[in-house]
């Protein structure tokens, strides 16, 4: 059957929009990816989304019109990626939408309770697709003591497994998350968490500096050069004394993280703002790697995939980090970088059409595997 995974993360760069053909479910699903495609998100709602993602009051109404807004863009991605593929959208057997991140607690503090919230309408997807709409999938596995992330452990499982080595998966976009794979037989459990950073940071440095998006291929990392208080200072971040599993976002690395450290370091080069940056996303995944995964794992191979796989400059750095690991793209290894996520989200919403669970509760630290997602239907 032909399905479609939207995903839209934590650096903002794009809806991405995988087209598959889709069979079976558990160990025999079967999957193929068809077409591919990234649609860009206006910069007014850009601008909308960092608002909302903000630690500053928000207005009510800006969320609750986002939501909808961003659920017409999803749907507009579908329409895009079937009509370049001649598919009809009654051909499609579900869409399964990631949505937009707007805040995730993983862990209580103060008075709040872990929570996330995820938005993008999934009512004005069906109703504009006429498709079953599979959403919201971080909020069961909460329910049941999760932190609701990572969820690709499990499509990356039954995509990477390997019989005579452990495999990490590396994914940078704009936060960093790994997921090990044990060699076939290992008793060994899959785990899997966030790194910290992956090009949220240099992004909005960038954005700053430059204007521009992000920095394509490392060429202003390339420029530039260490600033020791700065790095000294990212080495101290609280993250990196926490306990696995454990996720992060926006709240910790996001704009208001890194505009204040702009500020702190406005009298240095941006080439070397911008090069202290990237260096600290490499860091942060050597750093977890070497703690956790290298000697608990027997470790010597990471597949890296996600926007950040696409700077080669930061893969040099990732390399230099941890030399005893061999570093790959999604590309070398005969998958798409740029799609894996949109991928993942697939494969779980087969899960939950099939009524099948699809969380990892290694990774996620959910008390049992659980069916994953909502499912919306379309109007008659």
């Amino acid at each position: 059957m032909l399905a479609v995974g939207l995903m839209s993360g934590t650096s903002l760069d794009g809806v991405d929009t995988v087209l598959c053909e889709i069979t079976g479910y558990d160990e025999s699903t079967q999957v193929k990816q068809l077409n591919f495609i990234t649609v860009d998100i206006p910069e007014s709602l850009r601008t909308k989304i960092r608002k909302c993602c903000s630690r500053e009051l928000i207005p009510v109404d800006l969320i609750c019109s986002l939501n909808f807004e961003l659920g017409y863009l999803f749907a507009d991605a579908v329409k895009r990626i079937c009509k370049e593929s001649n598919v009809q959208l009654e051909d499609l057997s579900f869409i399964a939408s990631h949505g937009q991140t707007i805040f995730h607690i993983p862990k209580a503090y103060d008075d709040y309770v872990p929570s996330t919230l995820q938005i993008g309408e999934a009512a004005i997807i069906a109703n504009e697709c006429k498709t079953d709409v599979i959403s919201n999938f971080r909020v069961m596995d909460m329910a049941v003591g999760g932190e609701g992330a990572p969820l690709v452990p499990y499509s990356e499982t039954l995509l990477y497994g390997e019989d005579h080595q452990a495999v990490a998966l590396q994914n940078i976009g704009g936060i960093g998350n790994v997921t090990v794979l044990p060699k076939k037989g290992d008793e060994k459990k899959v785990i899997a968490f966030d790194t910290g950073p992956g090009n949220m940071m240099i992004d909005e440095a960038v954005r700053t500096f430059y204007g521009e998006k992000y920095d394509k291929d490392g060429f202003y990392a390339r420029q530039g050069k260490m600033i020791p208080e700065l790095a000294e200072e990212l080495k101290e971040h609280p993250y990196f004394k926490m306990d696995l599993p454990k996720t992060t976002g926006r709240e910790m690395f996001g704009e208001h993280f890194t505009r204040g450290l702009l500020e702190k370091y406005r009298s240095n080069d941006a080439n070397d703002i911008i090069h202290t940056l990237t260096w600290f996303t490499a860091y942060s995944i050597a750093y977890h790697y070497k703690k956790h995964l290298i000697g608990a794992y027997d470790l010597k191979k990471c597949i890296v995939g996600g926007g950040g796989a696409y700077n080669s400059y930061l893969l040099e750095l990732i390399q230099k980090e941890m030399p005893e690991v061999q570093v790959i793209t999604q590309e070398e290894h005969g998958f798409s970088s740029e799609a894996k996520e949109a991928l993942a989200f697939v494969i779980l919403g087969n899960q939950t059409y099939h009524r099948r669970p699809s969380n990892v509760p290694s990774a996620t630290g959910a008390k049992k595997s659980v069916i994953l997602g909502q499912i919306t239907y379309p109007t008659l």
